[in-house]
């Protein structure tokens, strides 16, 4: 009998996925030079670094929707509109104009889905209040944050960040100011939610040892 269990415990072992050696670092993920703070307090933060005319952000913003109803506990999520040149800082500003208003949860999808699925061209703050009016919702609150100090400090501050977070293109992953990561390093859209675990996982124990 106690032969028979430590077979089916080897062949259980053996089949288990060996994750440390799936991921491999400066392949599927790399760290960064420079650790950056993190916006999470103790929880890991995971943070999506994004464009909203990136259509392969659009792409991916379905699967962090279903793994944000599934992500473990211990992980928060953040979105970050990366700034990686001056015409970036438009829709980074719009972001934030909605973070500023309480407006992410109504507006962040409806926009990102304006672009990609109706081909709307956002050019000017006057062509992004009179969409928001079409959602039913008054406009001038949005003419009137735009151009706060407010938002022009989270402007700044995500220009200064995407440099820092060392990335070349969007969608980028960075997990607990640490890790880097994106889909074509993953390997496609559900590993790069299972690297993103795992990591978070990683970064979790590293911050107890």
């Amino acid at each position: 009998m106690n032969k028979v269990l430590s077979t089916l415990s080897l062949v259980f072992i053996l089949s288990l996925p060996s994750v440390a050696q799936e991921y491999q670092q400066d392949v599927n993920f790399f760290e960064l030079q420079v650790a950056q703070p993190v916006h999470t307090g103790d929880k890991i933060e995971v943070l999506e670094l994004f464009w909203y005319r990136c259509p392969h952000c659009y792409a991916l913003e379905s699967y962090l929707n279903k793994w944000l109803k599934n992500k473990p506990d211990f992980v928060e999520f953040v979105r970050f509109p990366a700034v990686l040149n001056r015409s970036w800082a438009f829709d980074a500003r719009v972001y934030y104009t909605f973070v500023a208003l309480g407006l992410v949860d109504r507006l962040h999808e409806p926009y990102f889905e304006a672009i990609h699925e109706e081909k709307k061209q956002f050019r000017s703050l006057e062509q992004v209040a009179d969409w928001v009016a079409e959602q039913g919702l008054d406009p001038q609150p949005i003419l009137d944050t735009f151009n706060s100090f407010g938002v022009d400090s989270m402007v700044a501050h995500a220009a200064d960040m995407s440099g820092r977070y060392e990335t070349d293109g969007v969608p980028t992953i960075i997990i607990d100011g640490k890790y880097r990561t994106k889909v074509s390093w993953a390997g496609g859209h559900n590993e790069l939610i299972d690297l993103m675990n795992y990591l978070a996982q990683r970064a979790q124990t590293e911050r107890t040892n």
